[in-house]
């Protein structure tokens, strides 16, 4: 199932992606696997594996907030923007955040998206 709207929290061990709408919320969790290797960039290797799950979990939503700590959001935005730009243009916002529950998250989202939607629309004349 597809919705509108998505949050993800994201750090460099998981992730949880939850997708909503007025009425439900979707969740997904998306786990990094360590795959320790005694080759030099091994664990680039395995972040951009993780962080390709995580854009995969993202991918079919329209717009999508990531949260976060700063270090892991940069990180992410960056593999997004060089790696998946399809997923990188429908990643409208970025706010640095500690470890909220999944409700917080999407209350969070949700007065993010309104915020957004009332920037957006026209003002009329009086």
């Amino acid at each position: 199932m597809t919705l509108l709207h998505a949050v993800a929290w994201v750090d460099h061990h998981s992730a949880q992606v939850l997708q909503f709408d007025a009425s439900q919320v979707v969740a997904q969790q998306v786990r990094a696997h360590a795959h320790y290797t005694r080759q030099h960039g091994s664990s680039v290797r395995s972040e951009h594996e993780f962080f390709g799950e995580v854009c995969d979990a993202m991918k079919d939503v329209a717009e999508v907030l990531v949260t976060g700590s700063h270090t892991a959001q940069a990180d992410f935005r960056h593999y997004a923007q060089n790696h998946r730009p399809e997923v990188a243009h429908r990643i409208v916002g970025w706010e640095t955040v500690g470890h909220p529950s999944g409700n917080e998250l999407v209350a969070l989202a949700r007065r993010y998206f309104t915020v957004q939607a009332g920037m957006a629309t026209p003002m009329k004349a009086g």
